[in-house]
């Protein structure tokens, strides 16, 4: 055999290996996620309410006294654990098609899902609440699932 032809078929045995190890490697770069991280904390239910304060008949908005009075009488007797209140702004749409801007607040609480039932009680009583005493139209709610560790 020729020195040539030998060099030839050297290298294409040798690029033949280096392309097959690639497919190889790019699956193992591909498959390289990190170990499962355990689960912490225990199950809960996280809710978030959104309170808007624009009044839909045009009287004075909710201000932060009246709703800091509002969370202290109907939030805290039912969830004395712990809330978190953050201060925002928002829109929605109302009843009557308006696109409402307003300062709002959303109300953040977490509780156990063993106690989910009562706390959804407690939530649809608070909603209703603030939507009699302020004139409210809706306050917005969201849950989801949380692992908490306390």
């Amino acid at each position: 055999m020729s020195a040539h032809l030998l060099r030839n078929r050297s290298a294409l045995a040798l690029a033949g290996v280096l392309l097959a190890g690639v497919p190889a490697a790019y699956t193992a770069l591909a498959d390289d996620r990190p170990a499962a991280v355990p689960a912490r904390g225990k199950a809960y239910v996280e809710t978030r309410l959104f309170f808007g304060t624009a009044r839909p008949d045009g009287g004075p908005a909710v201000t932060d006294r009246q709703f800091s009075a509002f969370v202290d009488r109907e939030v805290t007797p039912g969830f004395p654990d712990g809330l978190t209140v953050q201060s925002g702004r928002g829109q929605w749409r109302d009843a009557h098609g308006t696109i409402e801007k307003e300062r709002s607040y959303e109300l953040i609480l977490l509780y156990p899902e063993s106690a989910a039932g009562r706390g959804d009680r407690r939530i649809e009583e608070i909603r209703r609440a603030y939507e009699k005493a302020f004139g409210q139209e809706s306050v917005g709610r969201v849950d989801e699932r949380a692992r908490v560790d306390l």
